[in-house]
């Protein structure tokens, strides 16, 4: 008897050593370091010191800020809630918000109840049965099959999270990059309209002067050409503004007339990108971007999900009980009574035909995809940081020699035009210095447009957050170009 007494609480100690002791199966998560960035690209360095004074404590806000030009703030302020990538990414947060829950009750008891009333003639007179139970059950988690989904649900999360942070970051640079573009556009449909209202008034003296002898016929065919030509400039520049603004409200998702609305406040203004100072790009600033991170959650999700279809391959253990009542009646007489019972149950897999082995090697070569994809894009960022830092200084180093060319065409197009109503210069002399000014002034907007940019596309590339690298250490690794 004592004997027999000893096996339940055998039985007890081994269940509760198992609870205290399971551990969870499968690797663990390393998260990726600053280093992983460096080393994808073997022509730029780390380690160096960061220069005073640098681009800190510019957030992606204060970054918007520093252009000073409402009319683009309001815009990208309202695309952050109004537009549709805004919203889908929300909803995909709240699907692994909710995924998050599945996983956790996992890990809890569950208990369900049913009943049941019936009455039936059975030939002899009439029966009544009613019953009602209740089952609860709950699966140890011994090697952490359970944890490890929880883990990735959690993961996953907080992936999603970073993909609207990312999400936010593109919309606002491309938000900015139309901007910019239609505000370069207005700035040359303003210059088309002057230069087609000085050839129409060209044309239309050159025509007199040719009526009355004083013009060759062939100036007075040249004139009305150029008018043509500039009228057609002002026709295509307009219609090259107004796709611009029905891209702004594609992004935006507002309605045109409120994007009109907001744009007119500032119609004509060039969009100027703040005057900052970026001597190098700290590589533990490009690791945090949105998209790597959300990969590196990802690849947390793949570990976690290795280690579930290793659990898998184990077996389970479920602590089973129920209690029921049940009552019936028939032919006068009256019987009922409970019903209980409780215990283990082990579920011990013998033959699948390979099926949660396979599973393994699917979730690593889940992870192993992420791994790759997490270096492709570390690449791409750097790539897209030099790039951006290559274009910025490209414009600093054209603009001086740009405007001065633009104002010695300038005075040669005034030159021109004087001499041509003093009756000793030409037609075609002025149309030649009018094509040059125009180019030139064309080519200092494109350069405007070029800083401009290459501004956003750092803002782009750096994840829109220059603040966490800076002063937290006196030394940070640094991804610059190597000089």
């Amino acid at each position: 008897m004592r004997n027999s007494n000893r096996i339940p609480i055998a039985l007890s100690g081994f269940v509760t050593a198992l609870l205290v002791t399971g551990c969870a199966v499968g690797p663990t998560h390393i998260a990726p370091t600053e280093s992983v960035i460096a080393a994808t690209a073997p022509q730029w360095q780390a380690g160096a010191t960061l220069a005073k004074p640098p681009l800190a404590n510019v957030r992606a806000t204060e970054f918007w800020a520093r252009w000073n030009d409402p009319s683009l703030q309001s815009l990208i302020d309202s695309a952050m809630t109004s537009a549709t990538s805004v919203e889908a990414a929300q909803a995909r947060i709240a699907q692994a918000r909710a995924g998050v829950g599945v996983a956790r009750s996992a890990m809890l008891p569950g208990a369900s109840a049913e009943t049941s009333a019936t009455r039936a003639d059975q030939g002899q007179g009439a029966a009544s049965v009613f019953a009602g139970a209740a089952q609860a059950a709950w699966e140890l988690d011994l090697f952490g099959g359970i944890r490890r989904g929880r883990e990735a649900a959690a993961a996953r999360l907080e992936a999603r999270e970073r993909d609207l942070d990312d999400i936010r970051v593109s919309l606002a640079a491309d938000i900015a990059t139309v901007y910019v573009n239609l505000r370069v556009s207005e700035a040359l449909l303003a210059g088309f309209e002057r230069d087609a209202a000085s050839r129409l008034e060209t044309d239309r003296l050159t025509q007199l002067k040719a009526q009355a002898g004083f013009e060759a016929p062939a100036n007075a065919a040249l004139a009305a050409a150029a008018a043509a030509e500039a009228r057609t400039r002002v026709t295509t520049q307009r219609a090259e503004n107004d796709v611009s603004v029905k891209t702004l409200v594609a992004l935006t998702a507002l309605s045109e007339k409120d994007v009109r609305a907001r744009l007119a406040s500032a119609s004509g203004r060039l969009a100027v990108a703040p005057s900052l100072v970026l001597p190098s790009v700290p590589a533990s600033l490009l690791a945090d971007r949105a998209d790597l991170r959300s990969i590196e959650r990802e690849l947390a999700a793949a570990i976690a999900e290795i280690g579930a279809a290793e659990a898998d391959r184990y077996p389970k253990i479920s602590l089973t009980g129920s209690i029921g009542y049940s009552a019936s009646r028939a032919f006068g007489a009256t019987s009922d009574g409970v019903t209980w019972g409780f215990g283990p149950s082990v579920s011990i897999p013998l033959f699948d035909a390979g099926r949660r082995a396979a599973n393994v090697e699917l979730a690593k070569a889940r992870h192993a995809e992420l791994t790759a994809n997490y270096r492709a894009t570390a690449l791409r960022a750097v790539r897209e940081v030099e790039e951006a830092l290559t274009r910025i200084e490209s414009v600093k180093e054209r603009e001086s020699n740009q405007r001065s060319a633009l104002a010695n065409y300038e005075a040669f197009e005034k030159a021109a035009l004087a001499r041509l109503r003093a009756g000793v210069g030409s037609v075609l002399e002025l149309e030649d210095a009018r094509r040059a000014v125009l180019a030139a002034q064309v080519n200092v907007l494109s350069l405007e447009r070029e800083r401009a940019t290459a501004w956003v596309a750092l803002f782009r590339a750096v994840g829109g957050d220059w603040q966490r690298a800076v002063g937290t250490a006196p030394r940070v690794a640094l991804v610059q170009p190597v000089q």
